[in-house]
């Protein structure tokens, strides 16, 4: 049997990859437009293709379509939000308060992720010495999911300024869960060269190098 060939992938799909890192954004403004038939069960596919510890697959994606729950968490938004802008300087606080931080009016699709603390699959590799990484590998999840809805040109926003304590009891799962993050997901309203933080003058992009050690 003839050994099995990895992928070569040309300079076209490298340049190609960099433009699909460049153009994933944290996208608030949503069109309502709803997603095709089948096409989240393949983001969801490729989301389960991100390394995980001793191979746990600890993420747990919740699909939120309960209107009265999708209301307990936007309520539990405007809370944080609100508690959040009181903890800004004064010289933030007007920035702060004009940024759109949620797109949960407006994405046709929510999707609550958490991860199993402890799960059987994997055998505890990898886990002994450093618990969190179940919640690390559900981050990879994450941006997995995050690069391939980009691919296919949806946007997706990761709403994390939300009390996690109620979480669980809003969307009926298992307390032990650790709540990792809520997600928009939909079509982008708009096509900005520039994320949205960087252009309300929130924050700026460093260079690579500014964050390398050499030892």
């Amino acid at each position: 049997m003839p050994p099995i060939l990895a992928p070569a992938f040309d300079a076209a799909f490298q340049s190609q990859l960099d433009a699909l890192f460049r153009w994933r954004r944290d996208v608030r403004h949503f069109q309502p437009t709803k997603l095709p038939p089948g096409l989240l069960d393949t983001l969801l596919q490729a989301a389960d293709l991100a390394p995980s510890v001793g191979l746990s697959q600890p993420w747990r994606f919740v699909l939120v379509r309960d209107a009265a729950r999708r209301a307990a968490i936007r309520a539990n938004f405007t809370t944080a939000n609100a508690q959040a802008l009181a903890t800004q300087a004064n010289d933030r606080a007007a920035t702060y308060a004009r940024l759109k931080l949620a797109g949960l009016d407006q994405a046709p699709c929510h999707l609550a992720v958490f991860a199993e603390p402890d799960p059987r699959q994997g055998h505890g590799l990898g886990r002994a010495t450093m618990p969190e990484t179940t919640a690390y590998s559900a981050a990879m999840a994450i941006h997995t999911l995050w690069l391939a809805a980009r691919a296919h040109g949806l946007g997706l926003g990761w709403v994390s300024i939300l009390d996690p304590t109620s979480i669980a009891t809003t969307l009926d799962i298992p307390a032990h869960w650790a709540f990792i993050g809520y997600l928009c997901l939909g079509y982008p309203a708009t096509a900005e060269q520039q994320p949205e933080l960087e252009r309300e003058g929130w924050e700026h992009r460093t260079p690579a190098e500014s964050r390398l050690l050499h030892r």
